[in-house]
This record gives C-alpha cells, sequence and structure tokens, in this order.
C-alpha cells in the first residue's frame, strides 16, 4: 500500500520557483505604491513591500503537493496542506527580525473580508490593515498572471473579475489599487 506522500508524489509538477519570486516582487512593488497612495508611513510602506515579496514563502515549503491544476486539480487533502502555506511563511520568518506589520499581513494575507478566508476566518477590520493590502494586490498581481492552466487577463478582465468577488476586498482599499493601477 503506498502512502499519502507517495500518491501525492505521483500528481506533482516541478514548482516554478521563477515565477513565485516573480509574483512576490510584483506584489511587494504594487502593495508598496497602494501603500504609498493610502498615504501610510515610509516604514508601513516598506514592511508592505517586505510582505510582498515573502507572503509566499511559505509554499517553497508544500512544492511536493503543488502540481498543475491542467494535469490534476488539487484534491481536498492537497488544498488543506496549500492553505497552510500563510501560517508556514510566518513560522519560517517569525524569529527573522521582521516586524509584526510584516508578518501579520504575511500570516493573514488569504483573509477575505466577509470572514470566509483562512487560516483565522477573520471578518472585516479584524483582518490587519497589512494583510488587506497584501490580499487586494496578491489577487491582482495572481488574475494578470500567466498561469500553466490560463493565460494572464487584461487589466479590465482583471478588475471585473474581482469587482465580481468584492466580498473577499476592504472596499477602500481595492479603490485605492484602481487608481494606482489607472496612474499607468
Amino acid at each position: 500500500m503506498k502512502s499519502k506522500e507517495e500518491n501525492l508524489n505521483k500528481t506533482l509538477v516541478e514548482f516554478d520557483f521563477e515565477n513565485c519570486i516573480r509574483h512576490g516582487m510584483d506584489v511587494g512593488k504594487l502593495a508598496y505604491r497602494v501603500g504609498r497612495k493610502m498615504a501610510l508611513s515610509d516604514q508601513e510602506c516598506h514592511d508592505l513591500a517586505l510582505a510582498g515579496m515573502l507572503h509566499d514563502i511559505g509554499k517553497l515549503k508544500l512544492y511536493k503537493v503543488i502540481n498543475n491544476p491542467i494535469v490534476e486539480p488539487l484534491v481536498i487533502e492537497q488544498l488543506k496542506f496549500v492553505r497552510n502555506h500563510p501560517v508556514l511563511a510566518y513560522e519560517e520568518l517569525k524569529d527573522q527580525g521582521y516586524s509584526k506589520y510584516v508578518l501579520d499581513s504575511i500570516l493573514y494575507h488569504h483573509e477575505n473580508y466577509d470572514g470566509s478566508g483562512y487560516p483565522k476566518n477573520l471578518v472585516g477590520n479584524q483582518i490587519p490593515q497589512g494583510a488587506r493590502i497584501i490580499r487586494v494586490c496578491d489577487v491582482y498581481c495572481a488574475l494578470k498572471s500567466d498561469r500553466p492552466y490560463r493565460n494572464a487577463f487584461d487589466t479590465d478582465t482583471t478588475l471585473k473579475l474581482m469587482i465580481d468577488e468584492i466580498k473577499n476586498f476592504d472596499m477602500k482599499i481595492f479603490l485605492y489599487l484602481q487608481q494606482v493601477i489607472h496612474e499607468n
């Protein structure tokens, strides 16, 4: 009988480190710009850039269970592992000198404004502001990027998709994001 790990490994594809790094840089740059637009302090903007760059670092510990959805969709057991990446990132970084702002932004970046996110199902302003900013920027950057299973969306389509899921986002931050992306 095969172990759970052997069963998971049979469907895996190579983790795309380059894309993960690029995505982190994109999220960090955008979060910094959104923070500036919100008139946050220099330190908060710096912390947002760091949190954006590092927010998915926990996925590096999950490369064995991340697979290409075009090959086979993630099964529930795999999704549980993937949903643990914010906690893994927090645990990896918590003793490395990062501020509470950075760590909380990373830990809670998958919390949805309506309480449907993870890891704690926080609602509204219970979610730290940095995490709410990273959440919006993360989704925007992910939709604007090519994925193995789909091409990148254009800006208008990306915003429409995000509006369809607006319950997930802090509306004020989403409006600041729109201001930033329309400045280009």
